[in-house]
């Protein structure tokens, strides 16, 4: 009796690891998959691709990935141009999501509201998402008058403060590929000029730990970041501080506000390092 007791759950939990696996294959969606596959194809290197592009990164046929493409660009996920598809902001939602489930959010939304409270200025996160930023959260003052950035707002990382602070947690080899494929703009008369004078700004970012950028993308407005790092000490995240300039004076920034967004960058990358 023993031996076949012993024998029938042999059975039992061999057909129970086989029903398993039949499960997990009839739960696999396979569309979804591939679609997820055609997403993370467009990377910061190649923001743009055509159909063949993301059929070779992919693997797939062009007839899959034309269908995969389109119904991408007909949710608002991405865009096509001529032979040209590229992401949209819509697919930011996804990270967005991503990053309030693992609590990213609900680690600086405190700190930033006391900055913010502390300073009575405008106190952003912002990530590198291709060659733009995208800001994550925000916190306010009660001051009439203060700058306001909607989250999910992107903006040229070359010509703000906290693109420039996460160009310089970059690589060299991945700046190198940036610079290669950027084109600058010239949004006020103060906007940097060339890659030569980028790639000295950003060097001086790294060396400093900060960056301080005075009325590039706007006239009116300067913005002070420093960087956010993980537990492995890698830049993830800016803290950013946006002033108007007609309150605040350049090395009233300097001397002020560094020491303030500073303590609180710490703040947050401790509260990282600690789970």
């Amino acid at each position: 009796m023993s031996d076949q007791s012993n024998s029938t759950i042999g059975v039992d939990d061999s057909d129970a690891a086989a029903s398993d696996q039949d499960d997990t294959d009839r739960d696999y969606v396979a569309s979804l998959a591939r679609g997820l596959e055609v997403i993370c194809a467009f990377t910061r290197d190649k923001p743009t691709m055509t159909l063949s592009d993301v059929a070779k990164a992919t693997g797939m046929s062009r007839a899959t990935a034309r269908r995969l493409l389109l119904t991408l660009v007909r949710e608002g996920y991405a865009e096509k141009r001529d032979r040209d598809f590229s992401l949209r902001p819509k697919v930011l939602q996804l990270g967005y999501s991503a990053l309030a489930s693992v609590g990213i959010l609900d680690v600086v939304q405190p700190v930033m509201n006391a900055l913010s409270q502390r300073t009575q200025e405008s106190i952003y996160t912002a990530v590198l998402t291709g060659d733009d930023v995208t800001y994550l959260a925000r916190s306010t003052p009660d001051r009439v008058i203060s700058v306001s950035i909607n989250i999910g707002n992107r903006l040229p990382a070359y010509a703000v403060s906290t693109g420039r602070v996460l160009l310089a947690g970059e690589s060299d080899a991945a700046l190198e590929r940036y610079f290669a494929r950027l084109t600058l703009e010239k949004h006020t008369t103060n906007t940097v000029r060339s890659i030569k004078q980028l790639r000295a700004v950003i060097e001086e970012t790294r060396e400093c730990g900060y960056s301080l950028v005075d009325e590039e993308l706007e006239v009116g407005v300067r913005s002070l970041s420093v960087p956010i790092y993980d537990a492995a000490g890698h830049v993830i995240a800016a803290l950013n501080a946006c002033c108007p300039s007609m309150r605040f004076p350049v090395e009233d920034m300097r001397e002020k506000l560094v020491p303030e967004l500073r303590a609180a960058a710490q703040s947050i990358n401790e509260r990282f390092q600690q789970g």
